[in-house]
């Protein structure tokens, strides 16, 4: 058994769109009824859900039988955190909140091995099908997946020189961030916050660097892959949950 190429990976590095799905109620059953429904890829949140480890894990496991490829998001750039979903068999990571060539050049090690990073090295776990998959240390840094997310106007004047990192494979803008950075709190689809990501985003579209987002407006995501963005997730699980269960009672009281 040998280590499989990572499609979410191979799909950006190509220039193919990549429609995905933030999974953020964080227990394996919902995300068996999002496997289903065939994203390219989906976002497993930690910094702003209940997830932990083992919820996790769990989602991980369950969209190991699907084509759909995880990304995890840690609550944070922190290498011990990386060091055991790498462990668990994260095929990518979503880094937040990373404003500096410094706290791109973290995230990159945290997930390489000696001499080229700082990740502790296990023999026996669920990524390398404990001990399985004898190629696993000369690859998986290849089939790794490491995204870093732009969140305030530094990171969007920093973002094309943490892009150049060797080892960053793609930059997400985060507008809801941006829109609090811009004293915007709330507004994450205002124009102004729009004309700050684009030009930075166009420049990364322009050096073929797969650049991405979320977006609650479908018709909004569909434009920006249209315009070169590669990976966008277009809704959440609990977004979907809230918004139809108004609906429905809605259509109920009429």
């Amino acid at each position: 058994m040998n280590l499989p190429a990572n499609p979410f990976l191979a799909a950006i590095r190509a220039g193919k769109p990549q429609i995905g799905l933030w999974c953020s109620l964080g227990n394996a059953f919902s995300a068996e009824i999002i496997a289903g429904a065939g994203y390219d890829w989906v976002l497993i949140d930690m910094e702003h859900s209940p997830n932990d480890l083992a919820s996790v894990t769990a989602q991980l496991q369950v969209f190991a039988s699907f084509d759909t490829t995880p990304i995890v998001r840690p609550d944070w750039n922190d290498a011990v955190k990386v060091k055991r979903l790498l462990d668990a068999g994260a095929p990518g990571l979503l880094f937040p909140m990373v404003q500096s060539v410094d706290e791109a050049q973290s995230a990159v090690a945290a997930t390489r091995y000696p001499p080229r990073g700082i990740r502790g090295v296990a023999g026996t776990t669920r990524a390398n099908q404990f001990g399985r998959i004898p190629d696993y240390f000369l690859r998986i840094e290849e089939e790794t997946a490491v995204l870093i997310q732009a969140e305030t106007l530094t990171a969007l004047a920093q973002a094309e020189a943490m892009a150049d990192i060797d080892g960053v494979d793609g930059v997400f803008f985060g507008p809801a961030d941006i829109a609090a950075d811009m004293g915007l709190l709330g507004q994450p689809m205002h124009d102004d916050v729009w004309a700050a990501i684009l030009p930075a985003a166009q420049r990364l579209i322009d050096k073929g660097i797969p650049v991405g987002t979320l977006v609650m407006d479908p018709i909004f995501a569909k434009n920006l892959l249209a315009e070169g963005f590669t990976f966008v997730a277009c809704g959440s699980d609990a977004g979907l949950l809230a918004r139809s269960s108004d609906a429905l009672l809605a259509s109920m009281k009429d």
